[in-house]
């Protein structure tokens, strides 16, 4: 039996795990609005929540006073991006001991985009870590921290077969990684095949599917031709007349959401990984279908 009809069971009535994932504001204005996000969200006591590093480290600041504040003004377990482009060993590995001064244990370790941008070559820095399995295996010589690290279902643009993609995730495993999280994806096919292939190949960590709901179509579907995620015709459709909608749009991507992780819990998936675009209305919408309710004692200070 493959992985794909064995997915095909109904779940086992194991506790549901999400995380969520933010991105470091860039004004007064969206940090007012990352923090409501995260206000609203933390008493449903996501696994972790994850917060970015932009191209070329270029957030690194705002990146450690996000998951610093994480640290000392709330319950969540942060954990904080973090890639290789455009820097030394000696400038990450700063980066990695400011992080557990800070009091973050848990790191998401990143190639990143080429510094020239999606689509072109990646170059690693001469005295940088020379790709993310490298990276990984400079976070855990610094500290006993836990790492996740990235997974395509559809495969990463630039490996040049899916078994290329196999090795480089096992690569990350044997570095130290515990974790994956997927690159977002609309058709769940993609992911049970995916984990066909994943389990085929020996591997047992988890993999746990991301999420994206989608409220501006035009520019998430930008953004998967830059990542190698496809967008499906169906999909394309149900947003199709609603550029001037935002009301209508917002129903749709709440819709489209829940049926996706609704297919894939039937599927026997019980974690998810949400990329909340720093806005918590349909996450927590989700979620509450999904059967999650707030815990009182557990909302952020």
């Amino acid at each position: 039996m493959t992985l794909v009809e064995q997915h095909k069971r109904p779940p086992a009535r194991a506790a549901l795990e999400v995380s969520f994932e933010f991105f470091p504001p860039k004004s007064a204005e969206m940090e007012g609005g990352l923090w409501a996000a995260i206000e609203r969200l933390a008493p449903l006591d996501p696994n972790f929540v994850s917060v970015t590093y932009g191209a070329g480290g270029s957030t690194r600041e705002r990146t450690h006073a996000t998951v610093a504040r994480l640290v000392k003004e709330t319950h969540l377990r942060p954990a904080a991006h973090l890639t290789c482009v455009s820097a030394t060993r000696d400038e990450v590995d700063d980066v990695v001991r400011g992080y557990g001064r800070a009091g973050v244990r848990h790191i998401v370790a990143l190639r990143g985009d080429p510094a020239g941008g999606p689509g072109t070559a990646f170059a690693a820095h001469e005295g940088g870590y020379q790709s993310s399995a490298d990276l990984v295996r400079g976070i855990k010589r610094l500290g006993d921290f836990e790492v996740s690290v990235s997974a395509y279902p559809e495969k990463h643009p630039e490996s040049a077969s899916f078994e290329a993609d196999l090795d480089g995730l096992k690569a990350k495993i044997d570095a130290g990684a515990t974790r994956a999280i997927t690159q977002f994806f609309f058709d769940n096919e993609h992911y049970l095949r995916f984990m066909d292939r994943v389990r085929g190949a020996g591997i047992t960590i988890p993999v746990v599917p991301g999420i994206v709901p989608v409220e501006n179509f035009k520019q998430t579907a930008s953004f998967a031709k830059r990542t190698g995620a496809s967008v499906p015709q169906w999909l394309a459709d149900r947003y199709e007349g609603l550029d001037n909608d935002p009301a209508t749009r917002k129903l749709v991507a709440g819709t489209v959401a829940s049926e996706q992780v609704f297919g894939l819990l039937d599927h026997g998936v019980r974690e998810f990984h949400f990329y909340t675009m720093n806005k918590s209305e349909l996450v927590f919408a989700i979620c509450h279908l999904l059967g999650m309710r707030p815990k009182p004692a557990q909302a952020a200070a």
